[in-house]
């Protein structure tokens, strides 16, 4: 059975969980706050456990999975990957271009792999559209839009990003947008080649911004996060994608329904009657056991992991990507403190690798 690390059991726990229920060993988790750790002392008596990482850096497992400081996950990345230890890592890759670069260059050598712990790419809602997309269904893509927004009251954005010594008080507005711009590159396949990013509001520091990317393919990317009103019921996300002949996009809808995704091209471009239809993605199973919606994306990034660990399967979001998409933050930041200018995306991924089998579509 392959061994697992968990670093950060805020959301890690959550990981961990499906960790061993789609195979690996929970061997060791890694936590600063005592009460995280007694708690998955309980749920994971035979693991080892220790405050920080750097403690287990040498432990006896096969892949470890980084859930703690978003900006902080580089540096064990690194240090993982050159003893040979395969990585899950979530959220942000890297936090510069040198990180990016570097992290790029030691999943090159490494005998283990890389993998990049972004569950929106793994959303019913953002499969079906890049089903779709892949199939042809909306012909080649030229505007496509990506929300990820919490419809927080005042004093819950304060108590959750106003602490300058969280990570999230620290990290840029703009840093915060692999939930938007992954799914955005996994559908299209493109890199990102500029970003705009625009402060939304007139605080000195918003809390949310809008970035408009430019794609390799020409395409346009608008994505928005973090804290608006209006949040897609149920998930955070919504996703639509406007092609040269049809539209796919997610319902902003009420409870199940938010999940599904609206098809639309006119008679011209469908060969026939207008198509405005309703596409509903079927339920999943994990391990034989069905996976509510809002869990489908956390269970088949991690059952995807396990592939990769036990399997040799390719990673289902992988180094490149990764990077790319973080940078997307990176540049954004630079752009946001000079005025909204356009800004390129550091290219230290070149051509991003095709989407791993079993990735798109449902």
């Amino acid at each position: 059975m392959a061994r697992v690390m968990v670093v950060g059991l805020r959301r890690g726990l959550v990981l961990a969980r499906w960790c061993r229920r789609v195979g690996f060993e929970v061997a060791a988790v890694c936590d600063p706050d005592p009460g995280l750790l007694a708690e998955a002392a309980g749920e994971f008596p035979s693991a080892r456990a220790a405050r920080g990482w750097e403690e287990l850096a040498e432990a006896d497992v096969e892949a470890v999975v980084l859930a703690h400081d978003f900006d902080a996950h580089a540096e064990p990345a690194l240090r993982f990957l050159e003893r040979g230890v395969h990585v899950l890592s979530e959220c942000a890759a890297c936090v510069t271009e040198d990180e990016g670069r570097a992290l790029i260059e030691a999943a090159d050598r490494s005998p283990a792999s890389y993998s990049f712990a972004e569950n929106y790419v793994e959303h019913p809602h953002v499969r079906l559209i890049g089903g779709l997309v892949a199939e042809g269904a909306v012909g080649d893509v030229e505007l496509i839009e990506c929300d990820y927004v919490h419809g927080l009251a005042p004093a819950g954005i304060a108590a959750l990003a106003g602490d300058p010594a969280h990570w999230r008080g620290r990290v840029s507005p703009t840093a915060y947008c692999t939930h938007t711009l992954t799914p955005v590159l996994d559908v299209t396949g493109a890199r990102p080649v500029e970003v705009t990013a625009h402060p939304v509001g007139t605080a000195a520091r918003p809390m949310a911004v809008v970035l408009v990317t430019r794609l390799s393919t020409g395409a346009l990317a608008v994505t928005r996060q973090t804290f608006l009103q209006g949040e897609p019921d149920s998930h955070w996300s919504w996703l639509s994608v406007r092609g040269s002949q049809g539209l796919a996009e997610s319902l902003r809808a009420p409870g199940e329904d938010s999940w599904s995704v609206r098809l639309r091209n006119e008679p011209w471009a469908h060969g026939g009657s207008l198509r405005d239809e309703v596409r509903t993605p079927p339920p999943v199973r994990v391990g034989g056991n069905a996976v509510s919606r809002m869990e489908e994306g956390t269970a088949r990034v991690v059952e995807a992991f396990w592939r990769t660990v036990t399997e040799g399967a390719a990673p289902r979001v992988p180094v490149r990507t990764a990077v790319a998409a973080s940078l997307v933050g990176v540049a954004g930041a630079r752009s946001l403190t000079e005025g909204s200018v356009p800004v390129p995306v550091p290219d230290v991924a070149g051509s991003l690798p095709d989407v791993a089998d079993g990735g798109r579509g449902v």
